[in-house]
């Protein structure tokens, strides 16, 4: 389930910014971005996304912007001149006028460091402002998933109309189904063995029979409706789900002796093909 989520909050050491981002995937696949100070961290980081964040793809980035308090500053002089030595020799190899940003060799990781700052409650600092970005990216879901469900139902509704419209037609259709045979067989069969051929056309019916594929459609959309109310994630029992759905509309399609059947079946499957597209966005 798509999701995003920004928090940021300054401190007298610095400045930390949190920003999740999360797309639809089958399982949960987490991308961090750290900062070095916090690199020792990253196993509780992903543990607590894990926590709040069941399915999906993840991409989290944490931004530090330290304050500079110029007493406490050390330069490594030797990592210095190797980057800007390198910084030279591409320019050189691409035939540019090497344009060195002084800030920005002194952003890249390890050239400052601050040895009087105090890794612990950085650490702590970006867990708690981590639990606030978590909760406002579920409120984000939760709103999204509220969306998602409606849209579901609109279309659970849609499914139980049109297999109340096919059971509707069901005595007809059986009726007409009847009459034919029997006049094709009195065209073909002068002495007929009525107990037999009513034996017949019982199992005849009987295999064309949907009331059965009506019934386990019914019972596959109560159960999608149960999902709407649970807490635990139900986007992979929801996939079973549409499998089935479709596997009924599938059997009622093939059975159809009528084309009022058959177009009811195909406008099934279009609404379960959607549904199947925003399951994959459930968690």
């Amino acid at each position: 389930m798509t999701g995003f989520a920004r928090r940021e909050r300054q401190f007298p050491w610095g400045l930390l910014a949190w920003e999740l981002r999360t797309v639809n995937h089958r399982f949960l696949e987490i991308g961090c971005r750290l900062p070095e100070e916090f690199r020792g961290a990253e196993a509780d980081f992903r543990q607590s996304i894990a926590g709040a964040v069941r399915r999906g793809k993840v991409d989290v980035s944490l931004h530090f912007r330290p304050a500079i308090a110029t007493n406490s500053l050390e330069v490594d002089a030797d990592l210095l001149g190797r980057l800007t030595e390198r910084a030279q020799q591409i320019a050189a190899q691409s035939g540019a006028a090497a344009r060195i940003d002084v800030m920005e060799m002194l952003r890249w990781p390890g050239v400052v460091r601050d040895d009087t700052r105090d890794p612990v409650p950085l650490v702590a600092a970006a867990h708690a402002l981590l639990g606030d970005a978590l909760a406002e990216l579920t409120r984000f879901r939760d709103s999204e998933g509220g969306r998602l469900r409606d849209a579901l139902e609109q279309r659970c509704a849609g499914l139980m109309d049109f297999a109340a419209k096919v059971v509707e037609r069901l005595p007809e259709v059986r009726a007409r189904m009847r009459a034919k045979l029997l006049e094709r067989i009195a065209q073909l069969v002068s002495d007929i063995n009525q107990d037999r051929l009513e034996q017949e056309l019982a199992i005849l019916a009987q295999r064309q029979d949907v009331d059965e594929e009506i019934d386990r459609l019914r019972g596959h959309v109560t159960e999608i409706r149960k999902t709407f109310g649970v807490a635990e994630p139900a986007g992979r029992r929801l996939d079973f789900l549409m499998q089935e759905l479709n596997r009924e509309a599938n059997t009622l399609s093939s059975k159809s002796q009528d084309i009022e059947t058959t177009r009811a079946a195909v406008e099934m499957k279009v609404l379960i093909e959607q549904m199947r597209e925003q399951v994959q966005n459930i968690e």
